[in-house]
């Protein structure tokens, strides 16, 4: 998996106001989840070789945080370390970003994120005065973390951040973004107005699903991601090309190793986006449906 030589480099900016200039595509170590040490190793390898230096990962994927805590000790301060916790009351997110640092052999992450903060009942527990926002805040108090972001899936979600930045200033949001899923009306202008806040605002975009190609519905699953992924590069590179032809986003890599690569092989040759005719082709040809209705 690992590849030798020179390989071009993907491109830098921002991230937010965190002053740090992030890998515009940034190593989705969910990807870690169940694989070996030496499969993890192999592919922090590869993320090394392409110049990723941002590394987002989450207290539920699986055994991700233990795979990476080889390479943190080794490698911790060539990466922007990111890791979420799923809890929303303060007490156990407490407990779960201490595991954390310890899982992942390190003394801080650069930033913690509430973890799909979506649903409204666990979005307002997260974010009540003993939610799992207070034990964030404290993290960062104790050096533990430098910033506080939100990610989430769904419809919803780029209306919910919004309105998680209008009670917190979190330094980044994480949200799906990809074609079929901006051909949805409503959620396109969530998006376009969450957007246009976090640019004001300085807050850092992060996206994710940047190469799904539908739900697996009754298709047997041949990839370790819960959707199906697209595998042809040629359409990788035309779904990942359309994300990066927006200035100011993220793209986060997909959850699998093998598909990995292609991803990554993608973001060295970005140069343009796709046209709206190129995109609506890919759409129609491979069958392309939103993961989330």
């Amino acid at each position: 998996m690992a590849s030798t030589g020179p390989t071009a480099a993907i491109a830098t900016q921002p991230f937010g106001k965190t002053g740090h200039q992030s890998s515009r595509t940034i190593f989705g170590a969910a990807a870690l989840g169940r694989v070996s040490q030496e499969d993890a190793d192999r592919t922090m390898a590869l993320v090394r070789h392409h110049g990723v230096n941002h590394i987002d990962t989450a207290a539920s994927y699986g055994e991700s945080e233990v795979r990476l805590g080889p390479w943190m000790e080794k490698h911790r301060q060539d990466y922007f370390l990111a890791t979420k916790t799923g809890e929303r009351t303060y007490a156990a997110a407490r407990d779960q970003i201490r595991r954390s640092l310890e899982r992942l052999r390190v003394q801080q992450v650069d930033l913690i994120q509430l973890h799909n903060l979506t649903d409204q009942e666990e979005w307002e527990a997260a974010l009540s005065p003993d939610g799992a926002l207070k034990a964030a805040i404290e993290a960062r108090e104790q050096g533990l973390a430098r910033f506080i972001g939100v990610t989430g899936h769904g419809t919803q979600v780029a209306r919910m951040h919004r309105a998680a930045l209008e009670r917190f200033p979190f330094d980044a949001v994480l949200l799906p973004y990809n074609y079929p899923m901006m051909q949805n009306p409503q959620y396109a202008a969530d998006f376009e107005a969450l957007f246009a806040v976090c640019q004001e605002r300085g807050v850092a975009v992060q996206t994710i699903k940047a190469i799904t190609r539908a739900p697996w519905g009754e298709r047997a699953r041949t990839a370790a991601t819960w959707y199906e992924p697209l595998t042809d590069q040629q359409d990788i590179d035309t779904a990942a090309h359309w994300v990066l032809g927006r200035p100011g986003v993220f793209l986060n890599t997909v959850g699998d190793i093998n598909v990995l690569p292609k991803v990554f092989d993608a973001a060295t040759r970005f140069q343009a986006r796709p046209t709206e005719q190129e995109m609506a082709k890919l759409m129609r040809d491979e069958r392309m449906e939103p993961l989330f209705i």
